[in-house]
Order: C-alpha cells, then structure tokens, then sequence
C-alpha cells in the first residue's frame, strides 16, 4: 500500500479567468491529520472540492489511494462542508438512519454507529429533537456525525469550527482526534491558528491559491527561528516606521517590521530587553497604546511568508 493516501500533481482551478488554486502540489499521508491554514479565499475549500472529486481541475491530476479520481470509490470519503447541510423536520437519530440508509449500511450495524455517534458528540439527550430546535453548536456536531456515519476512510472538515463556542469547540476537536487514532485520513481547512495547531500532524499554509510552506506546526514555527514576540500598538501608527527605524539601530532584536499597523518584533529574552524596546520608543517621542509579549505562532510563520496576518 502506498505511504501517501492522497496526491495532488500540480492541480489548477480557474473561474472565469480566476485562478483560485494555482498549481498545487502534495501528499497527504494515510492517518493523519492534515491541516490546509490560510485566510478566507484563500483557495482552501475548492483545493479540497478537487481532491474528493466535487470539483474538477482545470488542469492537473489527483491520485486517491494509488488510483485516479474516476476509478476511486467515492463513498470512501466522508465530507462535512463549512455550510451546514440538515433536514430541519427531522430529528438527530432520523437525519443519521437516512444518511446511514443513503449509504446502505445494514441495519444492525447502523443502530449501533447512530448511537455511538450521538454519544461521542454530546447529543444522545437530543436524539428525538427536531433539528430545528438544535443549537448552532449542536447542528455542527449533527453535520459532522452525518459525515461519518458510513465509516469512511477520509474525512474532510471545511472550517469545523466555524461560530462554535468554545465548549463545543473543545467537543468537535477531542473527536476530530479520535478519528485520527482509528486510523483515518482527516483533511482539515481552517483559518484558525490555534486549531490547526492542535490538530495537525502536518501544515500547509495556502494564500492566493499557492501553497506556501508544508511542514508539522513544530518545524514551521522553529523556521522563523526562536524568540518571543512583542507586540506594540502606537497611538499615531504614523510613527511606526521611526520606532521600526530606533529599535533596529539598537540592535538586540531578532526582525521587527510592521505589521497592519501594528509593530511585531521578534527577540531572545523579550521580557528582560522590555526595558530597553520601551526606552527607544520613548527616545522617538511616540506613544505606546498597547504591548503585549507571547510565543511564536503558525500566524507568525504566515506573516513571515506574506508579510501580513493571517485574518483577512
């Protein structure tokens, strides 16, 4: 068996003259967790619609399993799209059977995986609710469980966490895990650092429809090197590129550029060199609204690619 699940050959997508996804190229390995981390339009969501034949390339090739998109059995791949998809007039336990029925699961196998599922994502005390009367939380978790109830071996989450609190947030990601060590493949797209973070075995980080780097969130983020990062908010972000300017002729940071108007520097000991960066500031005759000191995130990778935050 091959190593990698699925391969992606150089697969563009263009709309009316737009490419959305320009020439992308990877692997994705058989149980892992594969995170896509980019802004929104970023070309995460129809890189994904090509790789589980939803959308074809306009040109390029996918390879699922050893075999091209037109010979692999597309039930193998379960997908939970960031819209959610329900039948307001029936209940959780009727939406699960009907899809389970759709995929012809047997029926006493099928019993068993509805009930699991309402278990596993907290909603077994809603499984005679009308999914009308569900929660927004409560209806991702029902989107996700009608994703998997025919057991496949990919699963594709489109921005899972999309308007979820946070206890829900916490649910949906404990579960995203355990599918990971049941062995499946999980393809997951995101804007959220943090979740991607948590999440992926590996990263690709996507802007304009190319990928930009592939990696764990581990080596990503040790690419930008070690430090902390200190964040500083001017009240006249006017003065930014003079403060940019002192700050670098001391010379005890790492980088420091501006970042959407605000200052993002990068040092070793940033707390105990505070004294000093406050110092230069003050010596320009700026002054500080706010500053705030914290580790590198896959954030900071992206704005060192792109040179802006990855919230668009």
């Amino acid at each position: 068996m091959a190593d990698y699940i699925i391969e992606t050959q150089n697969i563009t997508r263009e709309f009316d003259g737009f490419k959305a996804v320009d020439g992308l190229s990877l692997q994705i390995k058989k149980g892992e967790v594969f995170g896509f981390l980019g802004p929104n339009g970023a070309g995460k969501t129809t890189s994904i619609n090509m790789m589980v034949g939803l959308l074809k390339p306009t040109s390029g090739r996918v390879i699922i399993d050893g075999q091209g998109m037109e010979k692999f059995d597309k039930a193998a791949i379960g997908v939970c799209p960031q819209e959610i998809v329900l039948w307001d007039n029936l209940t959780c336990a009727e939406s699960l059977n009907l899809i389970g029925d759709m995929y012809e699961v047997p029926k006493d196998i099928l019993k068993q995986r509805v009930d699991q599922l309402l278990e596993d994502l907290f909603l077994t005390d809603k499984a005679n609710t009308l999914v009308k009367n569900l929660s927004g939380g409560m209806k991702r978790r029902l989107n996700l469980a009608m994703a998997v109830v025919h057991q496949p071996g990919i699963v594709v989450l489109d921005e899972p966490s999309e308007g979820l609190d946070p206890q829900s947030r916490q649910v949906l990601w404990k579960y995203i895990l355990s599918l990971r060590d049941e062995g499946k493949t999980v393809i997951l797209t995101t804007h959220l650092m943090d979740e991607a973070d948590r999440l992926s075995d590996r990263v690709a980080i996507i802007d304009h429809g190319k990928l930009l780097k592939l990696d764990t969130p581990v080596n990503l983020k040790k690419e930008i090197g070690g430090g902390d990062i200190v964040e500083i908010t001017l009240s006249d972000d006017s003065m930014n590129q003079k403060v940019i300017k002192k700050i670098e002729e001391t010379g005890n940071v790492l980088s420091v550029l501006e970042v959407e108007g605000i200052i993002n520097l990068r040092a070793l000991n940033a707390v105990g060199k505070l004294p000093q960066i406050i110092g230069d500031i003050e010596e320009t005759g700026a002054r500080m609204a706010d500053l705030s000191v914290r580790q590198n995130t896959l954030e900071d990778v992206f704005i060192d690619l792109t040179g802006t935050r990855l919230r668009e």
